[in-house]
Parts: C-alpha cells; structure tokens; sequence
C-alpha cells in the first residue's frame, strides 16, 4: 500500500500558494534546499513532476494542479478536523466544482442551481463554462462534480458518466422591439426569409426547430448558429435576428435583457440535464439540484397553461 507523507504535501503546497521557495521558506523557517528535497521526495512518491522551471520561476504542471486541489481540501479538513475537536465553529463551506455548457441559457442555469444557496451549509462554487465534449473528460477525471447541459454527454465520450434529465421546456421567440412586432402580425409564417440567430447544426433544439420550421412551411434566413447562448443574446439585442428562449425563463430574459417576445411553439422541446460520474448520488449540492429541477420545470408547465 502506497502512503502519502502529510510533511511533503504541506511544503508542496506553501511552495504552490507563495510562488516559489524563497517566500515559502521564509513562512515556513526552513532552507530553499529543504523545501525543494521535501518535493523531489513527494515527486518521488507520486511518479510524477509537480512543477517545472519557466525562467527564474518555478510554476506547477498539470499533475501539480490536480496535487494543489486535494492538498487545498486535505488541510482545510485539517483545520475543520481540529476546530471540532477544540469546538469551534466551522466555517468552511462546501466545493462545488460545476460546469455549465456553453449552450445552455444562463437564466436557465441560475434557476437550477439557485437550491444549492439554500442548503444549510455555505457553498462556494467553482464554476467553468466551455463544451460538454470537453468538460465531461475532467468529469470523468473527477475534476468536476457536476455538468449542466441541455443535451446529453456524447455517447462514446467516456464510459464512466450518467445523465440525469432534469425537464424540458417550450420555446418562446424574441427579437428587439421592432423586428418582433412585424413578426408578430402573422407568426408563424412571418418567420419565413426572417432574419435569425439559430443553435449550432445538430444540437437537439435546432433539429426540433427545423422540424418545426418545415411542419409550418417556413424557411427563416439563416444569419449564424452558434454554441454560445449569450453571444446569441448579445446579437439579437444589436437586431441582428430572433431567437428562441426556452418558455420557462422568457418573460425573465424579455425583462431583464429588453426583448420583446412574439411567439411560442409548444412542439420545439429543449431538455436539460445534469451530468455526473454517479448513478447514485453523493454529493449534496448536486442532490439539491436533482431533486429540486423537476418541481422547478413542472411548476413552469403549470403557470403557462393556466
């Protein structure tokens, strides 16, 4: 069995936190020369280099961030380890390392994530937003605890993910003031030759729109398709085109980003999901979300058909 020296790990770490071995040496009272043996020995242990030289500056590898992030949790259990027993209170709060797909609305990702802020314990998130493809290999490597999407992970990704549908929404379609009143007049036929901003090729919502565009006989003007959904937002507001907002969170985004909507299909379906390394789950923050996204979807589904 492979033993972890505490000692090595907590030189490791003041190195990685003060940037290099003269400020960690003096915080610690030790030599440059000790501190360094102490992490060539922990390299030793681990197989693997921690940090590498870039000019007179000594700065972690890949290997050495994944190091940092346990060391960072291993000595704040420390300290919550001897608060408990000194009974003291503890303060820290519980990680949750959290991906958001580029894709998905942010309104949409603030509603799901909003019962993690009413958990007992404080939450401090870690968030990162980029492609799912991406962002569900750190999740396999355990770098992440939960991916929010509104697909789910691509088969053949990885092996060792689970999706969990969370609900689906409607859409609702929105532009700047005046192009939404003349595409309101006769919606949805007015949307054919209509400028509009659309999901990339592909993703689940722009197959069920285009399915949709076709069931209706209309033909919109393509301008661009894009993965980020907050570019698209940025390009309607400059009148570029419409777009489309899952119906759960449009009178929010008309409000707060000054859109005016003009028309809904109850057919185009947007799902969303959380995407985890756990069938079971374990994990308190995401056990919030999961457990408390279809009340949020369903309760949604109430109020518009009400």
């Amino acid at each position: 069995m492979d033993f972890l020296n505490y000692h090595h790990l907590r030189y490791f770490w003041a190195v990685a936190k003060e940037g290099g071995l003269t400020r960690a040496a003096a915080r610690l009272h030790v030599s440059q020369p000790t501190i360094s043996a102490q992490i060539q020995a922990l390299e030793g242990a681990l197989g693997e280099k921690l940090f590498r030289r870039a000019g007179r500056h000594l700065v972690l590898t890949d290997t050495g961030q994944h190091v940092l992030g346990f060391a960072e949790e291993i000595f704040l259990l420390g300290q919550d380890l001897v608060n408990s027993v000194k009974q003291r209170p503890a303060a820290r709060p519980l990680r949750l390392y959290l991906g958001v797909a580029d894709a998905l609305p942010k309104l949409v990702a603030c509603r799901i994530i909003e019962p993690v802020f009413r958990l007992p314990q404080p939450v401090q998130i870690s968030c990162r937003e980029a492609g799912v493809s991406g962002m569900v290999a750190e999740l396999a490597a355990y770098k992440m605890d939960v991916i929010l999407a509104d697909e789910p992970a691509p088969s053949g990704v990885t092996s060792n993910v689970f999706n969990h549908l969370l609900g689906e929404s409607d859409v609702t379609f929105c532009a700047v003031s005046a192009l939404a009143a003349r595409l309101r007049r006769s919606f949805p036929n007015s949307l054919h030759d209509a400028p509009a901003l659309l999901p990339m090729t592909g993703r689940g919502l722009r197959r069920s729109l285009e399915k949709w565009f076709h069931a209706r006989g209309v033909r919109p003007r393509l301008v661009g398709e894009f993965e980020d959904a907050a570019l698209v937002t940025i390009l309607a507001l400059e009148g570029r085109g419409f777009m489309c907002v899952p119906s759960i969170v449009a009178k929010e985004a008309a409000q707060r980003y000054g859109l005016r909507l003009f028309g809904r299909s109850r057919e185009c379906r947007q799902q969303f999901y959380a995407i985890t390394t756990e069938r079971k789950l374990t994990h308190p923050a995401v056990i919030a979300i999961t457990s408390s996204a279809p009340r949020l979807f369903s309760a949604a589904a109430r109020r518009r058909t009400s």
